[in-house]
């Protein structure tokens, strides 16, 4: 599922290409079972420009400062896809016409994603009760709101009520290079633990914003390359574990991934 890095590439798509051109219409492809805009939402957006875009863990922001906005969320599998003339993408189910021959598509093939038409995102975050995005929020809260989580370190990491913009493969990769246990109870960690933990969560979503989520750029001592059952962990020639950690599934090392 798209994390925070995918989801900047994806931001940075729309402010590339799509930012300062008139809307002319919004145009729905299947639509079954999708939160997507209906008539009136599309209406609010003709006539209109993206001047603008933000993101906040994984939620991606087009709009005005005065509005209207849309939020989108990918889903599993969704992708934003600028594109001009006749050329679409496969599973566009929403696609923004510019003035000329610009397009932007929503593409998602399992149908998990949505767009909204929105008024401001700072309420829309404040609304959907979403945590300090994953690369704003300092260490020192990070430590509160970690230290408050009575729960296993990996759930915490991908609560986005807590923390927004990690999930399941970048929760792994933290805590693999904290060397912090995935069932570990966060508030058990202590401090200097959790400094860590906040270290590195900013280290790896760091490298992938650089390597703007480029999965080929992911070096190779990382748990990624070696994230299968069997598999011998890089940094210290240990097996690579998998488990269940809140009904999600968590790659780890059982040698060197000790803070229980």
């Amino acid at each position: 599922m798209p994390e925070l890095p995918e989801c900047e590439a994806n931001r940075r798509r729309i402010e590339d290409a799509c930012l300062n051109r008139t809307i002319e219409a919004v145009e729905l492809g299947e639509v079954r079972h999708m939160d997507l805009p209906g008539g009136n939402a599309q209406g609010r957006l003709v006539g209109h420009q993206f001047t603008e875009t933000r993101r906040h863990g994984k939620a991606i922001f087009a709009g005005t400062k005065s509005g209207p906005w849309i939020v989108v969320h990918l889903g599993m599998t969704g992708s934003l896809r600028p594109y001009d003339g006749e050329d679409a993408p496969d599973y566009a189910k929403v696609t923004i016409r510019f003035e000329g021959e610009r397009r932007l598509a929503f593409r998602c093939p399992r149908k998990l994603g949505t767009v909204s038409v929105i008024d401001d995102p700072e309420a829309y975050v404040s609304e959907a009760g979403l945590g300090p995005d994953a690369m704003q929020v300092d260490a020192d809260r990070f430590v509160e709101i970690m230290g408050r989580s009575r729960g296993a370190a990996k759930s915490a990491l991908m609560a986005q009520t807590k923390i927004a913009g990690v999930g399941n493969l970048w929760s792994d990769e933290t805590l693999y290079r904290a060397g912090v246990y995935p069932e570990a109870r966060a508030s058990e960690l202590g401090e200097k633990m959790l400094r860590t933990l906040h270290a590195e969560m900013r280290h790896v979503l760091g490298h992938l914003l650089e390597a703007n989520a480029d999965y080929s750029r992911i070096p190779e001592d990382w748990l990624f390359p070696s994230r299968d059952e069997g598999e011998a962990c890089p940094r210290c020639g240990g097996t690579i574990t998998k488990s269940k950690v809140g009904g999600r599934t968590a790659y780890f090392c059982a040698d060197h991934q000790k803070t229980a």
